[in-house]
């Protein structure tokens, strides 16, 4: 491999491809801090251009992190299709985005090629690409899943209802839940956060959902996200959760600090097929977010782009029903400002949808991060564009239970009807028997949770 390069008459030369994917990264506070940014634009700029050149067999043969060391490494490395990668090694990056965003290539070449890449080389391509390009691309993906109905088809939008309560009270959650219903929010999954993640709370908040989803013949998926062990627990005493969840990280020591490993999310996934409500075939939901692995100490001198795109090559494993990053929810210390989380968003979406998983975005951000609440709106707009699966919503955009701001349910409604995108079928079909929505558009009883009296 090259690792150098000189420009305007000063030679840049970099120590490893660790450091070279580190330094071409976009700003990340979180690289800062982990103390391996480029030191300048030129330094970013000189980086981008040596992994530009680099051969796709470069980056394979020479893993940041062994596979013999990590069995997130290993779980990736073991699903690449060594026929469509013998054809695409030799390519340079710039050849592989290129490729990517030609108008003559499609989204079903664009699957085929997946299959032949690792989670690195999708980080790698990233890095050298433009916001649009971001956009560009990742709207040419269509990856379409079924728990109880299906979500991800072209020209959709879904959303998760979030209904957090902060005491977990199921009367203030069901007043969020049938607010939430009544905007036409909640067809990718009703998934609360659990204040107290004991399996009696899991096991109460499940039932809840359950019965008013069983009672009102809403067509969606419940789940409650709490520890996959406590949800294991719930589902074995007879609570009824449509899909089990879990976070998740790009390095197998990030991912033993959360309390799993491959062998319990394997376990979890079989649990979920024999004793869990969801009719599949997908039935596992995870969540990411690019800054997970240095929190833990555990992300091994990688930049968080890179770890991030190792999450997708991990949950791609476990074909999962949805996954979602939550970009702005560490905090400033891992992206900074509005320009480093909408960057992450979009970057994340189109990593996810290189890996042919089904991803979605909790469009968010702390109190005490350079962003608002217009920032998160402009993000919005950009992952609509390029064809998010899903986004996540919260009463009036503010979970009153993890203390940060996201998505509104009429934020939703308002990109769905700015974009034409529409509900999942079946759900849009359940939404026009309520009379919340007619001929693609919400109807004057939408936001009016009292349809959900009698």
């Amino acid at each position: 491999m090259n690792l150098t390069t000189t420009h305007l008459d000063h030679t840049y030369q970099f120590s490893s491809l660790t450091s070279l994917f580190a330094k071409a990264n976009e700003e990340k506070s979180g690289d800062r801090l982990a103390g391996i940014a480029a030191e300048s634009v030129q330094e970013r700029i000189a980086a981008k251009t040596v992994l530009s050149e680099l051969l796709l067999k470069d980056i394979r043969e020479n893993p940041m992190l062994a596979p013999e060391d990590d069995e997130v490494s290993r779980i990736i490395d073991g699903q690449i299709n060594e026929p469509v990668y013998k054809e695409i090694k030799n390519w340079s990056v710039a050849e592989l985005r290129e490729y990517i965003l030609s108008s003559d290539t499609s989204g079903e070449d664009l699957k085929r090629l997946s299959r032949g890449l690792n989670s690195e080389m999708i980080a790698a391509v990233t890095k050298i690409m433009s916001n649009l390009d971001l956009v560009f691309a990742a709207n040419k993906l269509e990856v379409v899943t079924k728990c109880n109905i299906s979500i991800g088809q072209k020209g959709t939008l879904a959303s998760r209802l979030q209904p957090n309560h902060p005491t977990d009270r199921v009367d203030g959650m069901m007043a969020s839940l049938k607010e939430g219903l009544s905007y036409g929010i909640g067809d990718a999954v009703i998934g609360i956060n659990p204040v107290e993640e004991s399996v009696e709370s899991v096991k109460r908040l499940l039932h809840a959902t359950k019965d008013f989803m069983e009672e009102w013949k809403v067509p969606a998926q419940n789940c409650v996200l709490a520890h996959v062990t406590a949800q294991m627990k719930a589902i074995e005493q007879g609570a009824p959760a449509d899909m089990i969840f879990q976070s998740i990280a790009g390095t197998e020591t990030a991912n033993r600090s959360f309390g799993i490993d491959a062998a319990i999310l394997e376990e979890a996934n079989e649990l979920a097929k024999v004793k869990g409500t969801g009719t599949g075939p997908q039935r596992l939901y995870f969540e990411t977010g690019q800054g997970s692995e240095l929190s833990a100490e555990a992300h091994h001198g990688i930049d968080q782009l890179t770890l991030e795109a190792r999450n997708y090559g991990f949950a791609k494993y476990y074909d999962p029903f949805i996954v979602n990053t939550v970009v702005g929810f560490i905090g400033p210390e891992y992206l900074y400002n509005n320009k480093q989380v909408i960057r992450a968003g979009l970057e994340d979406h189109f990593m996810g949808k290189m890996h042919l998983i089904p991803m979605g975005v909790d469009i968010c951000y702390t109190n005490h991060m350079k962003t608002d609440q217009n920032d998160i709106e402009d993000l919005g707009v950009l992952l609509s564009t390029a064809g998010v699966n899903f986004i996540i919503a919260t009463p009036m955009g503010d979970d009153c239970m993890l203390n940060y701001q996201s998505m509104s349910y009429h934020d939703v409604a308002t990109l769905r009807e700015t974009f034409g995108k529409k509900p999942s079928p079946e759900f849009e079909n359940w939404l026009e028997i309520m009379g919340i929505m007619e001929n693609g558009k919400l109807t004057s009883r939408a936001g009016d949770p009292t349809i959900f009296t009698r």
